[in-house]
């Protein structure tokens, strides 16, 4: 059995994409319809929060120092008391920034949904160092989560309207996504694949959205383990930690009714027997 802890009150309508950031050993994540950037001082249980936009979908360290954001239609840099938007990537407002990640090149991907997740609407689109966004996969639906593996030779994917885990070659002399193949397809009754992370052995954790726990994936698709969690939709996952240990898992809010008693919201985190390694940070 693992242990889960509740880090944090609800203190997140909707949290999401938490990456651990080295250089101040804080975690961070996004209450992402507020648009505030949260962090948690682990040493000291100490939870700030930084309002930067409408919407903040996803976020990573830059190697340069500050944060690199998705905002609602595109991206922003942060550093410490600045926020430089880049220009808008699209102008349509049914359609925002959901989640994503960077690549061992440093680049930041972050895909997106539309508002009422219409199918087909969504993309994923990466920022480059030098600040040019190029589309890489359109057609999506719910795009979700992202991670590679530590080689960097696979990535593993999620648009969760397919209910699948799906895993991507690549390579970095290319710099491209290739090969596109399921490796996990979770039924519905035990809820919808959201954020995920990738462990020191390539097996993947992912959330489970309206299912209450968190699964491990081996490389090969099998379910290797099932922590559950004291709320209904938890989001996104990350390992933490100055020896990246630590599993952290986001939670949300989002459309449970009134009366609902649950901490969702709330930051958990639990220590798996593998751990993790650092998120690739952002080279721009």
């Amino acid at each position: 059995m693992v242990d889960v802890e509740q880090v944090t009150p609800n203190v997140a309508g909707h949290g999401e994409g938490p990456v651990w950031c080295p250089a101040d050993r804080r975690l961070r994540w996004v209450d992402m319809l507020a648009g505030d950037v949260l962090a948690l001082d682990p040493a000291t249980g100490t939870v700030t929060r930084r309002h930067v936009a409408p919407v903040v979908a996803a976020l990573r360290p830059r190697s340069a120092g500050g944060l690199v954001v998705a905002v609602e239609r595109g991206f922003a840099l942060l550093g410490d008391d600045s926020v430089e938007l880049l220009p808008e990537v699209w102008s349509d407002p049914s359609i925002r920034m959901n989640d994503g990640a960077c690549d061992p090149l440093g680049r930041f991907y972050c895909g997106s949904m539309a508002y009422d997740a219409a199918p087909g609407r969504a993309a994923l689109h990466r920022l480059a160092a030098d600040g040019t966004v190029e589309t890489v996969l359109t057609g999506l639906t719910v795009s979700n989560g992202l991670a590679w593996t530590r080689d960097g030779g696979t990535a593993w994917y999620v648009d969760s309207a397919t209910q699948r885990v799906d895993a991507f070659a690549f390579d970095p002399a290319t710099g491209e996504l290739r090969d596109r193949r399921p490796v996990v397809t979770v039924p519905p009754a035990v809820g919808t694949p959201d954020g995920l992370c990738v462990d020191s052995e390539g097996g993947a954790w992912v959330a489970l959205w309206d299912g209450g726990a968190v699964h491990r994936y081996a490389p090969d698709g099998r379910l290797t383990a099932v922590v559950e969690l004291p709320v209904r939709r938890p989001t996104a996952c990350a390992f933490g930690g100055p020896d990246h240990a630590d599993l952290y898992v986001t939670s949300s809010r989002l459309g449970l009714p009134d009366d609902d008693r649950s901490p969702a919201g709330a930051l958990f985190r639990f220590r798996p027997e593998v751990p993790g390694f650092p998120a690739h940070p952002f080279a721009g």
